[in-house]
Formats: structure tokens, sequence, C-alpha cells
């Protein structure tokens, strides 16, 4: 018998204008965490969902339990005992915890002559399987009062309860608490003992070194090889995900910073469990960044001075002007734009082109008679933010919602650059994309605010807060708590003892 659960071997799968796999492999042990690992765009979801049908693959085969097999759908294969947990959760808030588990394949009973759901059994089903993962849920509460965290255990709960013996977990933390990782890790230590197998795909390398026991690279998708995780340090993974070496992750600032040109004065929410009195500056080739845990209501606080949020009180002055700003087409007005924490939610527009999402925010700005497009003037600007950034894409043409999740964030950079705003927030600009689209992410804010824009960055990586920052601003509770400004001060002490000052 074979020692592996389940195998993929020379996956090849193409989309017009771009081969996503080119014999692509992978084989995972019963009762093992398998880290999938590469850079954004290097074809892992792509793979998973070649093994979870939701692709039907050009090239190559599944074998399953040592019998070579062929998954024609989802519903197929969940059945053969493979399961994913996607990266985007899709969850109907409106109804119970129990029907988000058994929708599509609710249990039923006779009514006279009728079939009708059986609620009773669904609910007791569902406390079962809840049990299994430890999680402490009714059954019957809407699934929009749970945290995001505790979706993302539904639906492991969901996955266990289709007796799978394979579970495919894309990003599975990129959302979750540290608390809520935790939990996480749990449900998935007690499966492996249970000898499932699990695909993890994450790029947050202190949380490979934890859960993993094997690591298959992939880049370009192609498979580069796999190995032990306990035999890998996080420099050599890095390595082989992008190629090259990648000595300073953080790249040297190059600008000098100047003066102010934004004054934030004892600003406050309508709500009053939101920001409270905050007041800050902001100067022109800064990189500023903001520190705090979550429900620190940083974002909150952004999306108040870009005018999504209403605010009670308080200033907003740009370069010692005061600005009144109501809605988020004052804040552009004013030279001030903002790059969005949920940018599959908020930020791109997936069922359109990467023209339409960068052109989007200056169609206005060139048009001819005063109502037609100018295409060609509109189409220079995305082909050179495509050549600017870096952007891997077959042309200007294709969807958004068909790239990698780095190359979606430089298209959202790109939208902005574009209207040329003086100030740039960006709230976690480089969550879910991997080490090496982090390194071109810094490397664009690094050359903008050598340009003299001026950058306020929202990170819960502590490192990155760390590492990109001229000066840092903690907040706890919706207030203030601190500034760290000389470099030599800036510790993940200092910044953890600001963001539990409540």
């Amino acid at each position: 018998m074979s020692e592996y659960l389940l195998e993929l071997k020379g996956v090849c799968k193409s989309f017009p204008g771009v081969k996503a796999l080119d014999g692509a492999n992978l084989a995972l042990r019963p009762g093992t965490v398998h880290a999938l690992m590469g850079e954004n765009g290097a074809g892992k979801s792509t793979l998973m969902k070649c093994l979870f049908g939701i692709y039907k693959m050009d090239e190559g085969e599944i074998i399953l339990d040592g019998q070579k097999v062929e998954i024609k759908d989802p519903d197929d294969a969940m059945s053969k005992g493979i399961a994913m947990v996607h990266q985007e959760l899709q969850p109907v808030l409106a109804r119970s915890v129990g029907e988000n588990m058994y929708l599509g394949r609710f249990p039923t009973k006779k009514f006279g002559p009728l079939q009708v759901i059986d609620h009773k059994k669904m609910y007791e089903d569902t406390q079962y399987w809840l049990d299994q993962v430890k999680m402490d849920f009714n059954p019957k509460a809407l699934l929009g009062s749970l945290s995001i965290g505790q979706m993302q255990s539904v639906e492991i709960a969901k996955a266990v309860s289709h007796n799978a013996k394979v579970v495919i977990l894309d990003e599975p933390t990129s959302s979750l608490s540290d608390n809520e990782v935790e939990a996480l890790f749990r449900i998935m230590n007690d499966l492996r003992d249970k000898g499932v197998a699990m695909v993890y795909i994450s790029h947050k390398m202190d949380e490979i070194k934890r859960i993993a026991d094997d690591i298959t690279i992939m880049r370009d998708g192609q498979y580069v090889g796999t190995w032990a995780a306990a035999d890998m340090t996080t420099d050599e993974i890095i390595a082989k995900m992008v190629g090259r070496e990648l000595t300073n992750v953080y790249p040297e600032k190059k600008g000098e910073v100047g003066e102010v040109v934004l004054e934030v004065e004892d600003l406050c929410s309508i709500h009053a469990r939101s920001f409270q009195n905050v007041s800050f500056n902001l100067r022109k080739g800064e990189i500023l960044g903001f520190g705090g845990l979550v429900g620190a209501q940083r974002t909150e606080l952004m999306e108040g001075i870009f005018g999504i949020r209403n605010v009670a009180s308080g200033k907003i002055k740009v370069n010692g002007k005061e600005m009144k700003i109501r809605k988020p087409a004052d804040a552009m007005n004013a030279g001030i734009g903002l790059i969005t924490e949920d940018r599959r939610g908020n930020g791109i527009m997936g069922c359109l082109s990467i023209k339409d999402n960068v052109g989007v925010s200056v169609y206005n700005k060139f048009l001819k008679a005063g109502f037609v497009l100018d295409h060609p003037a509109i189409n220079k600007v995305v082909d050179d933010s495509i050549d600017m950034l870096s952007i891997k894409t077959p042309s200007m043409r294709e969807h958004i919602e068909n790239l990698s999740g780095g190359n979606q964030q430089k298209v959202i950079v790109a939208r902005w650059l574009a209207n040329n705003p003086d100030i740039l927030i960006m709230d976690e600009p480089t969550r879910g994309i991997d080490v090496g689209a982090k390194h071109e992410i810094y490397e664009i804010m690094n050359d903008l605010a050598a340009q003299g824009k001026a950058i306020i960055m929202i990170s819960s990586e502590m490192a990155e807060l760390l590492g990109m920052s001229d000066r840092i601003y903690v907040m706890c509770d919706g207030k203030l708590r601190g500034e760290i400004t000389d470099k030599a001060d800036m510790t993940q002490e200092k910044v953890m003892a600001y963001a539990t000052q409540f």
C-alpha cells in the first residue's frame, strides 16, 4: 500500500493567456498537516480547485487511497471524502448555524404526501459535529451573530460532517484574531489525531513552522519540491518560493520627511464605542504606522477621515486648510485616497477588467466633448500602471478576479495612483499576499514616499509595522494611547504596552 492517502501527479491547467499549472504534484500522508506554499499566482489555489472539482484539469491524475479517481464537481469531491474551506467565506448570515451546515443537503422526512426538512435531526446532527470540533455554539443561532473566526469553525465542522479524509484550508487565518487562530489550530490537531490529512495554504511563516508536518512549494505553476517542515528554515522557504534571496524584506528609506500635510484634531465618531478625541499629524514623505489589536478602531478612524463614517466633531486639515469631509468624493477632492482592508469585499470589482478597476477613479478626467470617454488616454494610464507596478496579467482586459491576491492589490494601488492623491491611507496593505509580493508593495510604498506622498499604514503584522514605519501611533479601545517617534524605541513590547492600555 502507498504511504500516501492522496496524490496529485503532473497536473496542468491553462486559462486564456496564462498557464496556471504546469506539471504540479502533491502527496499527502494520512494524519498530517501539509503546507502548500508559493507566491501569489504560483498556482496553489488553482491546484486545490482542480482537486475539489471546481476546475477541470487539462492533464494529470488524482490517486485517492491507492486508486485513480476522477472528480467531476465539488459534490463528487465531498462524496469521496474531500472537503474544502475556502479563503473567501460565503455564509448565509440571516440563516442559522445548522441551516448553513446543511445547505444543499437538508435531512428530510415525510409529512403526509410531502417531503419536508427534518429540522430536529438537522439541529441534532449540527450539535454533534460542533461537539466533534469542540465548538460550543447554539446550532439555532444566526450565523451572522458569530465572529469571522467562529464562522470559519462552522465551515470546518461542515467539512468534518462529510466524514472527510482530506480537508483543504485555503488561507484560513487571514481574518482571524490570535485567540481564533489558537482555536483553529486545536481543531486541526484533533483532526490530525483522527488520521485526517489537511492541506494548509498560508503565507504566515510562524504558523507554518508551528502547525505543518510537510511543506510543498510551488513557483510559477510548477512543482519545486516537498520537504519535512522541521528541516526547513524560514529563509530557505522564502528563497525556494521566490527563486531568489530576499536579504532585506523591508527596503531602506529613500526620501526625506517634510512638512505637515494632514492634521486631525479631536476627531470623534458619532458612536460612543468607536474612535473618540483622536488627534495626530502626518508629514510629507512619511510612512506613518497605526498599530493596535483587533477592535482598536483604527479602520473606523480612517473611514471617518475618508468620509465613509459619520463624524460627530473634530477637525481635519489638509495643508493647513480645514476640510469638510462628508463623503468619499470630498476626501478625494482634498487629495486623500483609501485602500481598504477588505480587498474582495469593497476593494476590487471582480466582474470587471483591470482597465475598469484602475480607470474608474479617473474616467471623469478623460472625457471628450464632456461625455465621451477618451479610451486611448485611459489605456495609456492603465498600461503605464501595469508596467510601473509590474502587475502580472495577459492584458488590461483580463478580469481582476482572475489575478492573484498580490496583483489585485497592485491594481487597487494603481487605481489610486491614477488619481494622484497627496495622502494615501493603506489599511492592511499586504494582508493575504505572499512574502515576494509584500516586498514589491513595500518598494512601491517607499517610492511613493520618496516622491513626497504621505502614507498612513494600518498593519496588524508587528514586523511590518516596525519595519516600514517612520513613526507609529498605537490605538486601543478607540483612543490614541501612544506615539513612538524614534526607530530605536520601536519594539514589539512598546507597541503591545500601548495597545493594551485600556
